[in-house]
């Protein structure tokens, strides 16, 4: 490293991702100071907007909360934090007006009491899911894409890859501690960062700096996840030394359509909410056998059945079947997955869906408060890459865009009581990097797929301890073999996407081994019991 003066100039705060937790803090923040929102890849290209089904908003008062309370710690077998799941839940009619506020146009019904079409996902006992058509991600995140773009305090950085976070040992010169939290032993001054457009490493220096990346679906082989999913934040915090905890729930969704040429389509929990059901190729419907709720169980029970009458059967896939919905129907409320499934040969009015699971959504991430604070000071995450407490061992469906939008207000709101000071430090900075040979570029790409298939193979939707063990070493062999010297000498998006995912991986290992039970997403057939009382699976870095 060699020392250079900060190419931008110190902003009040630096957002890591441009998805919908990520946009919520900073259009809460903006009026108040200037935002750099991070982007390593097309604004577009992010799991806000490719979520289909909707948000869920609460808003029949008192027994309506009571009830998503409910629903949400049933999912969560029993490790959700209720006080965290209470606020959300209250919070969740405010987070929809304001959406609506933001421009984001949800499906309209007239006979509705609030104007707006409600439906019903899969664990949740009432309607309560706001959407747009089946489209809802991709709605509310052009909404406040446009707001971000003209608002005249928001920078928003295309093509600019995160690669940790800056420290005070990254920092020269003396370091003033004034109005430092007490007994605060390091801070964030913001973070280092990769152009790919003129690939070269930048230091972006920041009064605060939030971690909205998103979670670690690119770890797995099968997955709804965008390219982008890498984990990044998780492992940018764990290198600067924050816990993380419940890796090991890792949320796969039942139902995406089976393409092995390309990545998995969703296929919303919506259409089993409106009545579609899961057969065998020979028409049997096979959830009874599984459960009382059918198609509408939680997620990990579907994935499971799905997953075990493949293995029974030999299949490849299993059948949701929507035809009876009618044509009609199916291409009013539906249409994005009709479209895309007749682009791929099935007319879903007259045949079921050849459907598999894969994976979907992060339930652990970085330890934070409920402001979202991380154990660094000045450094926040929020979103998809955190642990609140709100999911617990599986996700209730349609909660996460929640999520994002409530403690993203959250977080805003808390910066915006506690402003800190903006620095004008000079950092450290990585020399000129080498660009990659395709040799390299090759290797960990090739490295990465080993990755993700022993992801499924070992830590996938069924586990077992010696797979586990087995999955452990390996990972821990990759990182021993590669080394940090590669990744500072040819910094390159292929090598940092890596590094996290390794990171990542290995945490959810851990965190796998720790678990003496089996309890929602987790499952592990040398330990299918479930414990009467039960906690959250906390790791702790050593101290960078």
């Amino acid at each position: 490293m060699k020392q250079v003066k900060t190419p931008i100039q110190p902003v009040d705060l630096i957002i890591v991702g441009a998805g919908l937790a990520g946009l919520t803090v900073a259009l809460n923040l903006a009026p108040y100071g200037q935002v750099i929102v991070i982007a390593k890849s097309d604004f577009g290209e992010t799991a806000t907007a490719w979520a289909q089904g909707g948000i869920v908003g609460v808003m029949d008062g008192k027994d309506g909360i009571e009830s998503h309370i409910r629903d949400t710690m049933t999912a969560g077998a029993g490790i959700v934090d209720e006080s965290v799941a209470r606020f959300i839940s209250e919070c969740s009619c405010a987070a929809i007006q304001w959406l609506i506020q933001q421009g984001v146009a949800f499906t309209q019904d007239l006979d509705s009491p609030f104007g707006l079409h409600v439906t019903r996902e899969g664990g949740h006992t009432q309607r309560r899911i706001f959407h747009a058509a089946d489209a809802t991600g991709k709605a509310i995140h052009q909404a406040l894409l446009y707001r971000a773009q003209v608002h005249p305090n928001i920078q928003i950085m295309e093509h600019w890859v995160a690669i940790d976070v800056l420290k005070s040992r990254h920092i020269l010169g003396q370091i003033s501690q004034h109005n430092e939290p007490k007994g605060s032993q390091d801070r964030c001054f913001g973070i280092y960062a990769l152009s790919k457009e003129h690939h070269e490493v930048m230091a972006i220096l920041a009064s605060d700096v939030v971690i909205a990346t998103g979670g670690v679906g690119q770890a797995y082989l099968h997955t709804t996840n965008p390219i982008s999913s890498t984990g990044d934040g998780i492992a940018m915090a764990w290198r600067a030394g924050c816990r993380v905890a419940n890796m090991e729930f890792i949320q796969f969704h039942p139902t995406t359509f089976y393409q092995p040429r390309s990545r998995s389509l969703l296929i919303t929990e919506a259409l089993r909410g409106e009545g579609a059901y899961l057969t065998l190729p020979n028409g049997f419907r096979f959830m009874s056998e599984y459960d009382a709720r059918l198609e509408l169980a939680p997620r990990d029970i579907v994935a499971r059945a799905i997953d075990a009458e493949i293995k029974k059967h030999q299949l490849e896939y299993v059948l949701l079947d929507a035809s009876h919905l009618g044509e009609k129907w199916l291409k009013e409320h539906f249409p994005t997955i009709f479209e895309r499934c007749l682009e791929e040969g099935i007319d879903i009015s007259k045949r079921g869906i050849p459907v598999v699971p894969a994976a979907h959504y992060t339930c652990g991430g970085i330890v934070v408060s409920q402001d979202g604070q991380t154990d660094i000071a000045h450094l926040y995450a929020v979103g998809e890459s955190t642990y609140t407490g709100f999911h617990g061992a599986n996700r209730l469906a349609s909660n996460s865009l929640l999520e994002c939008v409530v403690m993203g207000q959250r977080v805003a709101q808390h910066l915006r009581n506690h402003p800190s000071n903006r620095y004008s430090y000079q950092a450290k900075l990585w020399a000129p990097v080498a660009k990659c040979s395709k040799h390299d570029l090759a290797e960990m790409s090739r490295r990465r797929d080993c990755l993700r298939h022993l992801m499924w193979n070992e830590v996938g939707i069924v586990r077992s301890q010696q797979g586990l063990e087995h999955a452990l070493q390996e990972i821990q062999n990759m990182q021993n073999t590669i080394g940090d010297e590669f990744y500072n000498d040819q910094m390159h998006q292929e090598g940092i996407e890596l590094r996290n995912l390794l990171i990542c991986a290995e945490c959810i290992v851990l965190c796998a081994l720790l678990r003496y039970e089996s309890r929602g997403t987790h499952y592990n057939r040398d330990r299918p019991h479930t414990l009467m009382q039960s906690t959250a699976t906390i790791l702790t870095p050593s101290r960078n």
